[in-house]
């Protein structure tokens, strides 16, 4: 017995379509995985440990405060490194 590659996946909890959320990153958008957080979304976008800085709907979110920030359906997040020169 086969099963049809194109059967959709369902949210168990409501038994609806399961529905990928979309963020906003530095006005692109972007799909994400269901309970991403701050901190792993940060680390996909840049190397850098120190310099960097993030905002999630206007509002900067203290570095300590990434790995407890979980992003939704929605979300409009920042993503700002400093960079030497001039």
């Amino acid at each position: 017995m086969t099963q049809d590659a194109t059967q959709t996946r369902t949210d168990p909890r409501t038994d609806s379509p399961a529905h990928a959320p979309t963020i906003t990153v530095n006005g692109a958008p972007r799909t994400i995985a269901a309970g991403l957080t701050l901190d792993a979304l940060v680390a996909t976008l840049t190397a850098a440990h120190r310099g960097v800085a993030a905002a999630v709907n206007e509002d900067v979110v203290p570095r300590g405060d990434w790995p407890t920030t979980t992003l939704g359906d929605g979300d409009r997040v920042e993503i700002l490194t400093a960079v030497q020169g001039g």
